[in-house]
């Protein structure tokens, strides 16, 4: 199942958009919701896949643009939608990189262009999935502990110790951070001897910090930087292309 949300103040958009989606044959069972208004999707307090949103908003009922919208989204702690900006404006197109958009859409919408873009973010949502339920294993109270890949948000080296800062705390046991690191290569990188973070935590960066969702930000090795800011895009570009 992929739950979809369409957030539009036009509802003859809202309405081209079901039909679109109606309409590819895809294997897979779809929900639907749709809003007229920033204020409408929030007070809803639902989670969605994928998230079809009007940049402007123009409605008399809404209160906040599409892009406000998107960045209450960014800074909730639910589970994040894939965002599809819908827009009868370019310029607006490149504001969109703010709230981490993965794509968007010009009116009058193409439907060839629709299908490229939809299936694209079907492809980063099953990606996601695949990720959240990657898993390791890790010594725990005289016996073992799964924890999922992505709920952590950073490995931190310590008196020949790892601890694991992840949504629900502080995990800590005896390991080398080297065979954690190779264990996590893919979506993780050394940031300093003493961090190893989840790229798909990082928030923001600098040349001396890196800040990652959880609010906290870790010193970086002028050494690494360059080789962070590389594998960081490289993450990145793999994320936008579905892995």
């Amino acid at each position: 199942m992929i739950r979809i949300a369409i957030c539009d103040d036009e509802q003859n958009i809202r309405t081209y958009l079901i039909t679109l989606l109606k309409k590819l044959d895809m294997e897979f069972d779809i929900d639907i919701a749709e809003y007229a208004s920033a204020e409408g999707y929030i007070s809803d307090d639902k989670e969605y896949d994928i998230l079809f949103l009007d940049i402007e908003l123009n409605g008399k009922d809404n209160k906040k643009n599409g892009m406000e919208l998107a960045r209450v989204i960014r800074k909730g702690n639910k589970k994040q939608p894939v965002i599809i900006f819908v827009t009868g404006y370019e310029k607006y197109v490149y504001d969109a990189f703010d709230v981490s958009a993965f794509h968007y859409l010009i009116k009058p919408i193409s439907e060839d262009k629709f299908t490229e873009v939809y299936k694209k973010a079907v492809s980063k949502v099953l990606s996601q999935r695949n990720h959240r339920r990657q898993m390791i294993i890790v010594p725990y109270h005289n016996g073992s502990k799964s924890i999922t890949i992505k709920e952590i948000y950073y490995a931190e080296s310590q008196n020949h110790n790892i601890i694991l800062h992840t949504y629900s705390g502080t995990i800590e046991y005896y390991a080398k951070m080297e065979d954690l690191e190779n264990k996590l290569k893919n979506s993780f990188f050394r940031i300093h001897r003493g961090y190893l973070i989840n790229l798909e935590h990082v928030e923001e960066y600098n040349k001396s910090e890196v800040t990652l969702s959880n609010g906290e930000s870790l010193l970086i090795s002028k050494y690494k930087y360059t080789e962070f800011v590389k594998a960081y895009l490289r993450f990145i570009k793999n994320e936008d292309e579905g892995m």
